[in-house]
């Protein structure tokens, strides 16, 4: 197959032999394991033009965690003096030594100086060079690959060199070890895209003739009696002992990632009327639309699959009449890609963004969705920079395998999470729901990593910069009087082990805010696991038999309820399963807190986890349960910090205290 690769048309990354390397060179990036069912094709063809993008160090990063824990830990005189977006690009940018250096080197290595372009907050050097040149200048050779089963085709290279002088100023090179998108792109429903959603969900049982209620059940009020089988917005505010909301001011709308999945207002409405009769019908969220991203759409809607309904019942029904943002990213087409999140962050920070030129738009071809998207229908405007200002807190609710991305790729995109933490905002992500695994089918059928499938495979972001949000439940006979287990169901075929994600990460150590709950962790509940310690690249993922790395950011940091919420998609009533559910409350949460401190002439919590590692005795630990996945049992929820529900649940009233610096 001949690839003519041209820039608005294909993706890139993974595949290739090395060839001779010069002895100035070293090897910069590598990739260890080559995904399952994929077979390497023909070389790419000499003449065919590759848009090279070159990611270069940015400044001052080493120094990025005592920056952010200046203003967000507790014990700091600094704590909450948040900086400005123009304050954190100063300090941040890649210097211009740096800039210069590599551009030297592309010229006196035969690239013309009017081929490279360079990004508006000087991040990345941008060229179209053919397949032979950029070979030359990466030492390495590039290859198609073809899926055994669709027969789709990606191409890229497994490793690729830099001189010496070189390589420290360089994160990370596209085309390179990453596998590609496929070359032909098509407009289909974004379910087989490697976004995390509700999880399986089934339909609401007709009656419940054979059901006796928990003994407690009868103290309870009517409209809590039944809470361990059917959980609605009366029994989240019971569990965590959340107030009825009445604020809503101008700056702490709750924002809301969406992307593949679109809501229906008639869904919304239907919720509305049955379990949050106190938001008005027609309650809609503010769109900001980025790259494309429509809402709202009709009930029975190829894109109503659920995501986003629940999210936005979660969310009107804890903190109305307070405003919900709903940031709809990528257009419906097979634009979002294994990188995963990076248009979104563009959006927010326009000195995320990469340079657009010479037909190249986007910021890193192969793993991130370009526009103006080529596809049919696709979204036809150029990539949006800076287009909105980011709210305070943002809930999350979609994830990918860690593994899906190069390291160099996903610490770069953490980086900008530090970076909108020391601005002040938080981001509450969703673990994952499959236990110590990822999606099944990604990476391996089972969601797993290694030959034999039975490596832990963490679910980014594991980014130790956000707040990572596992699940909980209660049981058929329990109230919200009872402690609550980490979320675990049967949901039938493909989902037999549904179950809170947790673990730890390949790509990022311990942070120092949570090493003294890992390090009793392991001496208190050692799980007595087969383990590897990660090397500074992540090459050796399950090494001598390892099923995890003993030394990586564990996660969750919290968790919430997740597990038979009832909401209709597609004006049907069903229960749902998933951290989607945990995320949102807690999101939720965290907004009712920013609006008393706003009450009082404070602002915003921003980057929470030094707070909540730093004050436990706010949350209610949960010490039943596990996540198993890959062959095992996985871990067990125990005493203090877990990688099953984190530090725990929420309770309201702690956290406002602690917040609002009250005894």
């Amino acid at each position: 197959m001949k690839c003519q690769l041209i820039a608005a048309a294909v993706a890139f990354a993974i595949g290739c032999h090395a060839i001779p390397t010069p002895a100035t060179h070293a090897l910069h990036e590598k990739r260890s394991v080559i995904p399952r069912l994929w077979e390497r094709g023909s070389r790419i063809e000499s003449d065919a033009i590759l848009p090279v993008r070159i990611g270069l160090t940015q400044n001052n990063l080493d120094n990025g965690y005592e920056y952010l824990m200046d203003v967000s830990h507790p014990d700091s005189p600094n704590f909450g003096k948040h900086w400005t977006a123009d304050e954190v690009h100063d300090i941040f940018a890649p210097a211009q030594d740096a800039v210069e250096a590599v551009r030297d080197w592309l010229i006196s290595a035969g690239v013309k100086a009017t081929e490279i372009v360079h990004s508006d907050n000087k991040g990345w050097l941008a060229m179209n060079i053919p397949t032979w040149q950029a070979e030359e200048l990466f030492q390495t050779e590039y290859h198609e690959h073809i899926h055994s089963d669709s027969g789709a085709v990606k191409v890229g290279c497994d490793e690729y060199y830099l001189p010496d002088h070189i390589r420290p100023h360089v994160d990370y090179i596209t085309p390179g070890v990453k596998l590609s998108a496929t070359l032909k792109k098509s407009k289909t429903k974004r379910s087989s895209t490697p976004h995390h959603k509700p999880g399986p969900f089934k339909k609401l049982p007709g009656h419940f003739s054979h059901w006796v209620p928990p003994t407690a059940a009868g103290t309870l009020p009517a409209d809590l009696q039944d809470c361990g089988r059917n959980i609605t917005p009366t029994c989240l505010k019971a569990l965590y002992q959340i107030p009825n909301a009445t604020i809503k001011d101008s700056v702490n709308q709750l924002g809301l990632y969406e992307s593949g999945d679109i809501y229906s207002q008639e869904d919304l409405n239907s919720f509305f009327a049955d379990y949050a009769p106190y938001v008005p019908q027609g309650t809609h969220p503010l769109l900001d639309s980025i790259d494309g991203g429509q809402a709202p759409v009709d009930p029975g809607s190829e894109y109503n699959t659920g995501e986003s309904d629940i999210d936005m019942d979660i969310a009107y029904s804890l903190i109305y009449p307070q405003t919900v943002t709903l940031y709809q990213v990528d257009d419906n087409i097979e634009a979002f890609t294994d990188g995963g999140f990076n248009t979104f962050l563009d959006a927010l920070d326009g000195s995320y963004c990469t340079y657009t030129a010479y037909n190249i738009t986007g910021n890193s071809p192969g793993v991130d969705a370009v526009y103006p998207d080529p596809a049919d229908g696709g979204y036809k405007g150029p990539l949006q920079c800076g287009t909105y200002k980011p709210t305070r807190v943002i809930s999350v609710s979609y994830g990918v395998s860690e593994y899906d991305a190069p390291l160099n790729y996903t610490r770069r995109q953490c980086n900008e999470f530090l970076k909108l933490g020391l601005q002040g905002h938080t981001f509450l992500w969703a673990s994952g729901d499959y236990g110590v695994a990822s999606f099944p089918g990604d990476d391996n059928d089972n969601g797993c990593l290694g030959d034999d499938s039975t490596i832990y495979n963490p679910s980014f972001p594991t980014c130790p910069y956000v707040t990572n949000v596992g699940a909980t439940r209660l049981y058929d006979d329990q109230t919200v009087l009872d402690e609550e287990s980490a979320m675990q169901a049967n949901l039938g075929p493909g989902a037999e082990l549904f179950s809170s994600a947790g673990g730890f990460a390949n790509y990022f150590p311990v942070p120092d805010y949570q090493k003294s709950a890992v390090a009793s962790y392991f001496e208190y509940h050692d799980p007595g696991l087969p383990y590897y310690t990660i090397n500074a690249d992540a090459s050796n993922i399950g090494e001598g038999g390892g099923l995890y790395n003993r030394v990586g950011r564990g996660f969750p940091d919290v968790s919430a309820n997740g597990a038979e919420f009832r909401a209709y998609n597609n004006q049907t009533l069903y229960h749902f399963y998933g951290t989607s559910l945990a995320a949102p409350i807690w999101g939720s949460i965290i907004t009712l807190i920013n609006e008393e401190r706003t009450l009082i002439g404070k602002g915003p919590v921003g980057f929470i986890n030094p707070t909540l590692y730093a004050n436990a005795w706010a949350l209610n630990d949960i010490v039943n349960g596990s996540n198993p996945g890959c062959g095992s049992a996985g871990f067990a929820a125990v005493k203090g910090w877990d990688p099953v529900t984190g530090l725990g649940t929420p309770s309201f009233p702690k956290l406002l205290a602690l917040w609002l610096g009250l005894p």
